[in-house]
Parts: structure tokens; sequence; C-alpha cells
């Protein structure tokens, strides 16, 4: 397969972050185990996807054909697959806030209803969840944007959430690397599907290339009449983010998604062996008075395995005179106040694996271990109060916090939506 460079295509790297933190493996697992035993509502669950529908109020209210189809495609819903090609922004790939998504559409008499997926607002984004809702045209609940974004629509690309569907990915991604990562040999075939799925023989359809800027790709426009423009989505405007990276030789095969990985390279079989950052069990090596000595987890706590009780006591009581304790206790220390491993304990509570950041922890420190005041404890404290800025959120009590209560994640003027850089 052809490498590209960062230069082609700038969201690269971007992309490989996702990757390693957004969908853990543990999640993927999880949901594929609960969705292929049939139970949609648990999968949603294993990947923190909050269900906002209830199938026999949708019967009474919509109708039993409906209730049937929708039924069937909750059913063979991947949830984690939909979490991995959601819409992310810059510069760290959280996913895009306030947005609503249409993944299916149902067609009523005099009206359409779509099944959407749905994004919190910035202020409430922690643990970085989704939800799913049936949208009939009504405003209801919390959620500042509940009409179906035009760009940002997956109901023309089923095989970004509908395990079914999965194996259609590598037909519909198949594209020469351009500039800047647009996908230009799809527009066209992409430009037809969104043409006949709006009923329309032909036209002109807007393409978002960056900023205010468009192209617009004439499909014989004089059989149509002047109504408002259809907007090619997102996800055909761009080369296939998992294609860049194994053109760019960024990432492996086996750290792709099943489903992706599948489609992309038929036959492909995985090693077994477990992928994702880790950080090593073993003893980590000191520097200590002229000798090389072992520091490590043992019954839960971070230790220095080559000095007894009685020389710890003592050097202790000398660093509370001196100031200064043995390499040891100055590394054990470090650690638990700001750890190496601080950036991807970070990265993990902002894609929302806090299961992922506390095994970090763990690895590292122990799992009985006690953390004073530093840096470390500031990102944990953080996280958990940004968990109820959510929980405010979802319960529809909370309308964003004031403009000095998040000033690194809010836009001037204190608006609740910040400026941000897509990176679809």
């Amino acid at each position: 397969m052809p490498h590209s460079t960062p230069n082609e295509d700038p969201r690269v790297a971007l992309w490989l972050r996702v990757r390693e933190f957004a969908v853990p493996p543990s999640m993927i697992e999880s949901a594929t185990a609960r969705r292929t035993t049939g139970d949609w509502a648990a999968a949603c669950a294993a990947a923190h996807v909050d269900v906002d529908l209830n199938l026999r109020h949708i019967a009474r209210l919509h109708g039993q054909e409906l209730a049937t189809h929708l039924r069937s495609d909750l059913r063979h819903l991947a949830p984690d697959l939909l979490r991995w090609h959601m819409p992310r922004i810059a510069p760290n790939g959280l996913l895009r806030p306030g947005l609503t998504l249409s993944l299916a559409r149902y067609h009523e008499k005099d009206n359409t209803v779509h099944l959407v997926a749905r994004t919190p607002p910035a202020w409430a984004d922690a643990g970085q969840r989704i939800s799913l809702a049936l949208w009939d045209g009504s405003r209801s609940g919390p959620h500042p944007h509940p009409h179906p974004n035009r760009r940002f629509r997956l109901d023309l690309h089923r095989h970004f959430w509908d395990a079914r569907r999965a194996g259609e990915l590598r037909a519909r991604s198949e594209t020469a690397p351009h500039a800047r990562g647009w996908a230009v040999d799809r527009w066209p075939a992409e430009a037809r599907l969104l043409l006949r799925a709006e009923g329309q023989d032909g036209g002109t359809v807007a393409i978002r290339v960056g900023g205010r800027r468009q192209v617009l790709l004439d499909m014989d426009a004089s059989r149509v009449s002047n109504e408002e423009r259809a907007i090619l989505p997102d996800a055909a405007t761009w080369v296939l983010p998992d294609l860049a990276l194994l053109r760019a030789g960024l990432i492996e095969v086996d750290r792709l998604h099943p489903l992706v990985a599948a489609a992309l390279v038929p036959g492909h079989s995985p090693d077994g062996k477990p992928h994702g950052h880790q950080s090593e069990n073993g003893p980590r090596m000191v520097e200590c008075r002229g000798a090389r000595h072992r520091i490590a987890v043992v019954n839960g706590v971070l230790v220095a395995l080559d000095h007894d009780a009685t020389e710890i006591r003592r050097e202790k009581l000398l660093a509370e005179m001196t100031g200064t304790p043995m390499p040891c206790l100055q590394l054990i220390e470090e650690a638990r106040r700001s750890p190496e491993s601080l950036p991807d304990v970070r990265a993990r509570l902002e894609h929302g694996d806090a299961a992922g950041a506390q095994a970090a922890l763990d690895r590292l420190l122990g799992p009985a271990a006690r953390l004073p005041e530093g840096a470390l404890r500031d990102v944990l404290e953080e996280a958990a109060r940004r968990r109820i800025d959510h929980g405010l959120f979802r319960a529809g009590l909370g309308s964003g916090p004031g403009p000095a209560e998040r000033p690194d994640r809010r836009s001037r003027k204190g608006r609740a939506r910040p400026r941000h850089a897509t990176c679809r």
C-alpha cells in the first residue's frame, strides 16, 4: 500500500491520537459481546451511549411498522463502531459538541422520522457520551440543536454504524490520496447517492473544503428547481482517516476496529496480541547512591525494593529535616504527584475512558496508593467535577457555566459553544 506524508493530510496525527484513546479495545470487546447476543441496549451501555427512546411509546405514536424497522436497526447497531466514526474536532480529537446527526430515516405519510445520535454541548461533554433518540420534527429535551445537521449525517453511510453494512466500507472509501485528504475521486458517486436520497435526478451539490470555502459540483442542475442546495456529508468529503493512517504507515491493521480492519484488509487475521497504550508492569530502575535500585508495585503500592522498612523510615525523617530524600523515595513521590504517564491519563479522561485512566494509574502507582496534592490529583478532581456538569445537562438542569468557570474551553464573550476546527 502506498505511503503518504503528513504534509498531504495534516489530520493524520490527530486521528492517530483518536485511535489511541477514544475507543479503547475493552469497550469494543464488551460492546461486541453484548451486540452479538442480541442485547443492543447493553451494547450501547458498554459503548457509553445513552438511549433516549422507548419502543413501545414509538409504536403507539408512529405505528408498529416504523417501530419494527427501528428495532431491527437497533439490533444491528454497533455503538462502538458509531463512536469510532463520529465527527471530531481539533486539537484533541474530542467528539464534535452540540451535534445531532441522522443515522436512519423512516418515512411516514406526511413526515420523516429520524433515528439520531447526539453529542452534548462542550460545557457538558465530560465522559464523551453519545445519546440515541428519535426525532420527528418536534423540539423537546435539553439539547441545544435537536435538528439533524445536513453536513454531518450518517444515514447515507450506514457502514459507519450498522454491523450488517460494515463490509461496504472499503468500496465506499477507495480513493487516491489528494492534498489535505480530500476524497475527490468519490465526490461524483457520493453526490449522486445524496441527490437520489433527496428525490432529485440531478442538481448542484455543495462540498465544504475548509473554513467558509466550498466547491460546487454540477450534476446536471438543469433538471432541478432553485431549491436549497444539497450539501455533501463530511463522511464523503474526506479520505477515511483509517485509510490515511494505514497509507502513512502510522497504524497497524490490528489496532483498527475489527469491523474496519475486516473491511479494509479482507482476509486479515488478528494476531491476538493486546493493542493500545500500556505501561510496563515490571520494576523500574533508579540510580541511587552509586547503585541501581528497583521500584515496583507491591501489595497495591509503589515501593522501593532495595531498601528495608527501617532504612526507609530513617530516610523519610532525614528528608523532613533536609528536604532532600534519597533518589528512590524522590522518584516515588514525583510519580504520586505528577507521574510520567500523566499525559496519557489526561487523554483517557478527556475521551471518557475513566476505567483506562484508573488502570494506567494502578500500573504506575498501585491501586492502594494515596494521592497527595499535585497535578495528578488536580486532573482527577477536575474530571469528577465535569461529570457533574454532564449529569446536570442530562437532567435538563444546566444551561452552561459562566465565562470564568471554563476559560480554556469557551470562546470569547463567554459563548456556550466554542469555535473549533473540525477534523473530519
